[in-house]
């Protein structure tokens, strides 16, 4: 209807000879009072044609209803202007067969917008022999959620883990388990040693040589047994938040094609105007990006002890990923702690996979925190993800689903971006603004259905001429059109806000209306609507991740 709409208006302007190239408006008014769809396109031209925006608009108006190919508005009924805007009132008809749509469509929200795309999306990345913090749950929640979302416009999305499993803080680890350290508190205690003691600093280096090229068994013994504990122990925390992934990479299979992709581009070996990399200090290979974008700056890809950086690991990666999955976008997920790395790293990848660079998109999160404040799991002041799920759990009774449901929405209701508090007493609310308040929503429309069926009625739709529009129907139709905004901006927030005032309104068309009613004649259609509201739910909390629960 938004398209039509605006199909319309773009007619109608090239009937007043209005010639002016313009981008206008066709969106949902926040008040429902002013139609179920406004434009600013009189505003927006009075500016400038200089002219009064309320004439225009009315002049805008007259031109629509005189038009006698008003099929593809034949739903709207009413059109009026209010302060310059042009205000679209859908007939009643129109409400009463998009409950039709939910209920014939168990998928309502999905669309092919994607249809044939094949996307991957990069996230959590946690570094096996560390804790697996609080920070991880902030690119699990909104990575998992983001490739939900594609996959609902119709993409074929598949979800990638990077773990560093290989590099310094490994070899700090490993240091400290030989000491006798559990794994828990192996990194921050071999960290601190680092730190502390040139002699220990040596033995650690020393540990990180070994571990590249596999040469100690006793350093090997302890790597591996380490490695398959740490990658264990994230299977059993994805488990817990519902996530899944499609592929594994790991820093030691992409460090040797990293560094082979730095050597084969390194200026000594390629003609002038084809050098990427160069020699830096002590032997070293360094990418100066500021010869290509005086923005950045200058990073090693190979250390002076010929093991290849983060950097380099980065490029081995690009190449695997596309090798393992010929994508048409692929979209990595991180902190944006590192911005300023990652703008340097898509620009070393744009000198040698242009394509690949053209087709990655990267999306960065502020930080997760408690109100106590930062975490390090350099220092061992960690606060695990399994301990802040433990800790919702108890405030709401020992219910694992809705302990998961509180902590994804507190994530997911802003825009992808910003730092997060985490408010515990928040989280678990039964207020509204909280997961708990969808989960309860849709379970009461649960427990309506269920008592509708023990009293023999059934949804129906039919026109009722003495039946008032609610605001409930005004919204549930909208769906679709936020689930397509959602994957067109990668802001799942989108489909958060929509939930939550979708709740909200439910909840008062159940505190104001008698549903179940055998007497009323109006009871199956409000019997519809909660089938419908129920519906639409269902798909919004699998969408977002949030577990769907019959019953509270």
């Amino acid at each position: 209807m938004q398209g039509k709409i605006k199909e319309i208006v773009r007619d109608v302007l090239k009937d007043l000879e209005i010639s002016e190239m313009i981008d206008f408006t066709v969106e949902h008014p926040e008040d429902l009072k002013n139609g179920d769809y406004s434009s600013n396109v009189a505003m927006v031209l009075a500016r400038n044609l200089k002219t009064n925006p309320r004439e225009l608009a009315e002049k805008i108006i007259k031109e629509i209803s005189a038009r006698q190919d008003l099929a593809d508005l034949a739903e709207v009924e009413k059109i009026e202007e209010k302060n310059g805007f042009i205000n679209f009132y859908l007939a009643k008809d129109f409400f009463q067969n998009s409950v039709k749509e939910v209920l014939k469509n168990k998928d309502f929200g999905w669309n092919e917008s994607l249809k044939g795309k094949k996307i991957m999306v990069e996230h959590t990345d946690p570094n096996p022999f560390k804790e697996f913090h609080i920070g991880h749950l902030m690119p699990n929640v909104i990575g998992s959620t983001v490739a939900r979302v594609l996959s609902w416009n119709g993409a074929e999305v598949k979800e990638a883990c990077y773990q560093g499993d290989v590099g310094m803080h490994v070899a700090k680890a490993i240091w400290a388990m030989r000491k006798g350290f559990d794994i828990k508190i192996a990194y921050a205690s071999g960290s601190k040693a680092f730190e502390e003691d040139e002699d220990v600093k040596k033995e650690i280096q020393e540990i990180n040589k070994k571990i590249y090229d596999k040469s100690d068994e006793k350093i090997n013994k302890f790597y591996n047994s380490g490695r398959q504990e740490s990658l264990g122990y994230f299977d059993s925390v994805y488990k817990r938040l519902g996530t899944r992934f499609d592929y594994f990479f790991f820093e030691s299979e992409v460090a040797g094609i990293g560094k082979k992709i730095v050597e084969e581009n390194l200026g000594e070996s390629l003609p002038a105007g084809r050098q990427v990399f160069e020699k830096g200090e002590k032997g070293a290979i360094i990418f100066r990006a500021e010869n290509f974008d005086k923005s950045l700056h200058t990073r090693v890809f190979v250390n002076s002890e010929g093991l290849p950086t983060y950097e380099a690991k980065e490029l081995g990666l690009a190449k695997e990923k596309y090798d393992r999955y010929k994508y048409d976008k692929s979209i990595v997920i991180t902190g944006n702690e590192i911005n300023d790395y990652f703008k340097v790293l898509l620009c070393a990848i744009k000198q040698i996979f242009p394509e690949l660079a053209e087709k990655t998109l990267h999306f960065s999160h502020g930080m997760l925190r408690l109100p106590t404040g930062k975490m390090s799991s350099r220092t061992g002041d960690v606060i695990t993800a399994e301990s802040l799920i433990d800790m919702v759990k108890e405030k709401v009774k020992g219910d694992e689903g809705v302990a998961i449901g509180a902590i994804r929405y507190m994530i997911l209701r802003q825009a992808i971006g910003g730092n997060i508090i985490f408010d515990i007493e928040k989280s678990v609310s039964t207020e509204g603004d909280s997961g708990v308040y969808l989960q309860y929503s849709y379970a009461r429309a649960n427990s309506i259905l269920e008592k509708a069926k023990e009293k023999k009625i059934s949804a129906e739709v039919r026109l009722l001429q003495d039946w008032q529009t609610t605001e409930l129907e005004k919204l549930l139709y909208r769906f679709p059109e936020v689930v397509l905004r959602a994957g067109q901006e990668f802001a799942p927030h989108y489909i958060v806000s929509y939930l939550t005032e979708l709740a909200r309104t439910y909840n008062s068309f159940y505190g104001n209306n008698q549903i179940i009613d055998a007497k009323d004649a109006s009871s199956p259609y409000k019997v519809a609507l909660s089938h419908a509201f129920f519906i639409v739910m269902k798909n919004g909390l699998n969408i977002l991740g949030i577990p769907v629960l019959e019953k509270m």
